[in-house]
């Protein structure tokens, strides 16, 4: 018998699933398959490449991109979309079904075999139902859309499996909606069984993720009826689909059919309202723009099908605040999220708007902004932001100030007024002096927290060299302003700076005063005369000298001539002088009103007179018993410089007997040696030596040194009332001849 397909259909209306429809393309064109039914005769089969008939698609847009699949895996349609035999076929059954797609459109098309030979007869299996039939499908009155489950998935084409002559099992593409309500399980659908000699005692399986692998036990299959079924409640936002395997076992488990594979897609419902990546959003916008001027995007997401309207999103501004001077300043594109400005640039005036921040509320809607779709909101700040629209001017044209002669510091602040925005570059002032400064005693800095020009003096100014200063400032912004404006008069103002008489100090000249003396001058000797003068020339004023710090107390100073005097011997060799150098300072005063003070300082250079006699060091020497063992040296120091200092003389003093037991010789300029000519016992001895300097005239020092006898044994020296000391007294004399033999 045969079954139409209506019938088929009928049994299977529980996989068919409605997710939406396409658009018709351009007026008058249905896309998809313009000729839904074909018939090819068949006569004695078919050749290769041999067109059987052509197939007539139009997707209404030039058909790109068009891909069509045979359910016969031995016939395909070439490029010209000719229907055309891969290979020389002679069973070609009595009906095949081609699947046409490419984005724009999607159709199902039948080609009836005419005088083709049947296939072996089928079991069909459906719900439990078995008849013998030869299939025919009636697909004329079923278009098929993008939006309507395709025959196609309803026979499992997508998947289409290697030709087989006895095709049994078929797993049609189910469909579940999530969030389905309990009572569970629910039937969604149930595999198809066309086999010759399928007994009933054959059982069906279901593998995969879903059903015996994690999640587990999601979808279950009535082993003998072959129904599956969900038994929970589904999230497509977190399992869109799930890839299962369906097979056929006799009772002894041995494979009789698949597996196959089975695809279940979880259909979305509109369960997930559009959300904003933040609630508050910051955009800025500068003032006088153009109307359409983009300020901002804003983007929401919806977790729902992208493909389907659950996802598709529209934006709206629902509030405006404040709504002056228009409740409709601004525009948002529903699909965008753009939002662009509405107003007027000449009304898009920061300095004449009410605020310059607008606050916006905005709503997403997904179903394309239907009624019915969920919403969500956020709010957009929006800054109108400044440009230099205006320029700086002064409060006044003349600015007056006077400032003390010899002074420094702010005379005076500039004040300016500026309506752009104090936070920017654009309202920020520069200020310069274009004329009057020719000495650049003047510098203007800005005061950040009030934009006033500080003018300040840097070099002091003279009364008595000029008693007025007249200065032109100009202000300008640290941004330039925009090509339509330009400074003004008004950004212009004339200082005038007054110079205030100050009685003044004396000032002393030259200032440090430098001299040369011998030092050990007789006192009351004359060292220097003091110049000081009272820069108040117009002032008729007397001065008056004192010493203010004389460390040492050597000067004296004449109050009125300014001479200065010694008032005791200035000594070289005195703490009080750093590189023969001696400073002292003093004070001049006039007799102004207040009196005035000013100070300077003498450098006396003091030269070297021979007052210090030479000394030996060191004062305290060790020599062994052993006269052969004791050498020492020593050295003439002197506190005098040259030329009354070195070459010293070191001899023995002039008592009889030393030379007996004691020589000196010369080793340098500065040191001699001391050796000790017979064998001594371990005791202290004083050593009386005369040293004589270099000087005109020479000084001598007669001077006893400390000779400790010890005895040395094994490079160990044990002296006597000076504890134990342990030295390498050869090593010592060494390193002491080489030291003097590099002087």
């Amino acid at each position: 018998m045969e079954i139409s397909i209506g019938i088929l259909i009928a049994f299977l209306i529980p996989q068919v699933v409605h997710i939406g429809t396409q658009e018709e393309g351009e007026k008058g064109c249905v896309p998809g398959f313009q000729v839904k039914e074909y018939q090819v005769e068949n006569n004695r089969g078919f050749q290769k490449d041999h067109p059987l008939t052509q197939m007539l698609f139009d997707d209404c847009v030039g058909n790109k991109g068009m891909a069509f699949e045979v359910s016969h895996p031995d016939f395909q349609v070439d490029e010209e979309m000719n229907l055309v035999a891969r290979r020389d076929v002679m069973d070609s059954g009595t009906v095949m079904f081609i699947h046409g797609v490419n984005e724009h459109a999607e159709d199902m098309a039948q080609v009836d075999i005419v005088g083709a030979l049947p296939r072996s007869p089928q079991t069909l299996r459906v719900l439990g139902q078995s008849v013998t039939s030869s299939i025919h499908l009636d697909l004329s009155h079923c278009p098929v859309t993008a939006g309507t489950t395709s025959v196609k998935e309803i026979l499992g084409l997508g998947q289409i499996q290697p030709y087989r002559s006895k095709r049994a099992l078929f797993a049609p593409r189910m469909h579940v909606s999530e969030n389905m309500e309990p009572p569970f399980p629910k039937v969604i659908g149930t595999l198809i069984v066309m086999s010759s000699g399928m007994e009933d005692n054959h059982i069906f399986h279901m593998t995969g993720s879903g059903a015996d692998q994690d999640p587990k036990g999601v979808f279950t299959i009535n082993r003998l009826t072959g129904e599956v079924s969900v038994s929970q409640e589904l999230d497509r936002e977190a399992i869109n689909s799930y890839m299962l395997e369906v097979s056929v076992t006799d009772l002894n488990g041995k494979l009789v059919e698949g597996p196959v594979a089975l695809l279940v897609d979880v259909n979305d419902q509109n369960d997930n309202r559009p959300i904003f990546k933040e609630t508050r959003y910051a955009g800025e916008v500068l003032e006088g723009s153009p109307t359409g001027t983009v300020v901002m995007t804003m983007t929401a997401e919806d977790a729902d099908d992208p493909r389907l309207q659950n996802a598709v999103l529209r934006y709206n501004i629902v509030r405006q605040s404040p709504d002056k001077p228009s409740p409709n300043m601004f525009y948002i594109n529903p699909e965008s999220g753009n939002i662009v400005t509405v107003i007027s640039p000449t009304l898009l005036d920061r300095e004449t708007l009410p605020t310059t921040q607008y606050e916006l509320e905005i709503v997403a809607q997904d179903m394309k902004g239907r009624d019915v779709g969920l919403t969500g909101t956020s709010t957009a700040t929006i800054t109108i932001t400044d440009k230099n629209d205006h320029a700086p001017e002064f409060t006044h044209s003349l600015f007056q100030a006077n400032v003390d002669e010899g002074s420094t510091g702010v005379v005076v602040n500039l004040t300016v007024d500026d309506r752009d925005d104090p936070a920017t570059g654009a309202w920020r002032a520069v200020y310069s002096i274009i004329n009057g400064d020719p000495t650049q005693s003047f510098e203007i800095q800005t005061n950040p927290d009030n934009n006033e020009g500080m003018l300040s003096l840097i070099k002091p100014l003279d009364y008595e060299s000029l008693v007025f200063h007249t200065l032109l400032i100009k202000v300008e912004n640290e941004d330039p302003l925009v090509p339509d404006v330009g400074y003004g008069s008004s950004s212009t103002a004339t200082v005038h700076v007054t110079i205030l008489d100050v009685n003044e100090g004396p000032v002393f000249f030259p200032d440090p005063l430098q001299v040369t003396k011998m030092e050990n001058v007789p006192l009351g000797s004359f060292v220097a005369l003091l110049n000081a003068t009272d820069p108040d020339v117009l002032q008729s004023q007397s001065i008056r000298f004192a010493v203010l710090r004389d460390p040492a107390n050597w000067l004296s100073v004449n109050p009125v001539r300014g001479t200065v005097n010694t008032s005791a011997n200035l000594d070289r060799e005195s703490p009080y002088v750093q590189d023969n150098k001696y400073t002292a300072i003093f004070m001049a005063t006039d007799n102004g009103s207040p009196p005035a003070t000013g100070t300077g300082t003498l450098v006396i250079h003091l030269e070297d007179y021979n007052d210090n006699a030479p000394y030996v060091h060191p004062s305290v020497v060790r020599v062994c018993e052993d006269a052969k063992d004791s050498v020492v040296i020593v050295g003439g120091r002197d506190r005098d410089i040259h030329p009354n200092t070195g070459p010293f003389k070191i001899e023995l003093g002039k008592q009889p007997g030393l030379e007996k037991t004691w020589k000196v010789s010369r080793v340098n300029n500065t040191h001699a040696q001391i050796m000790l000519l017979q064998n001594m016992k371990r005791a202290n001895y004083q050593l009386p030596l005369v040293v004589t300097d270099s000087g005109l005239p020479p000084l001598s020092n007669s001077t006893e040194i400390k000779v400790q006898v010890c005895t040395c044994k094994k490079n160990r020296m044990d002296c006597s009332g000076a504890g134990s000391v342990r030295s390498n007294l050869m090593l010592l004399l060494g390193l002491v001849l080489l030291s003097l033999l590099c002087l």
